[in-house]
């Protein structure tokens, strides 16, 4: 994705889904011990069967993204055959809008800054979340950019930290571990196949 992004010039956009796990439902029965502070005398050996996902649960994260994907397949995207994480849209003037899923956090990438504020409204309508507006970090590596475009993916600050947990201080001279590899738009696959 991070590939049409910068080949296309996609806008980026970041949103956090709070409390995600607790969106799904779950498909089995699940039973836990009552919570403190519910027990009585009379009921305290009975248990607690659990009708919705809750953190902690094995299969909290499958069924949260049974959740995410029936309702934004409900909207008409389309999940790709490729990564079951990622979802796009064609638009009428044959632009796509990308959408990349990652445990709670969620990628968009469009041209159109109406068709991106639209898909922010329709998720906000079924799931509480944080808009963070341009992307600025995904996956650990930091976006650089050149006034709208992604110029640069980085993994600085998380290198600054794996010296440090090392004891390497900042002397340390740098060294281009593929001097003569550059990642262009133009090698980028333009077809399926």
């Amino acid at each position: 994705m991070l590939a049409l992004v910068a080949q296309y010039e996609l806008e980026l956009d970041q949103i956090d889904v709070k409390i995600a796990f607790l969106h799904g439902d779950l498909d089995e029965e699940t039973y836990m011990s009552q919570p403190m502070g519910f027990k009585t005398a009379r009921k305290g050996n009975m248990v607690c069967e659990l009708k919705k996902s809750m953190y902690g649960l094995k299969q909290s994260p499958k069924q949260w993204y049974k959740s995410f994907d029936s309702f934004i397949r409900g909207i008409r995207y389309t999940r790709s055959h490729y990564d079951p994480c990622m979802h796009y849209n064609k638009l009428r003037g044959g632009e796509y809008i990308y959408l990349l899923l990652y445990v709670d956090d969620v990628l968009i990438a469009s041209k159109s800054r109406s068709v991106t504020v639209k898909l922010k409204k329709d998720l906000s309508t079924e799931f509480e979340m944080k808009d963070l507006g341009k992307a600025k970090k995904v996956l650990g590596m930091e976006i650089e950019r050149d006034r709208k475009s992604v110029k640069i993916l980085t993994q600085k600050e998380y290198l600054k930290k794996v010296l440090q947990r090392f004891y390497i201080n900042g002397d340390a001279k740098s060294v281009s571990a593929l001097p003569h590899f550059k990642l262009k738009a133009t090698i980028s696959p333009t077809t399926i196949e």
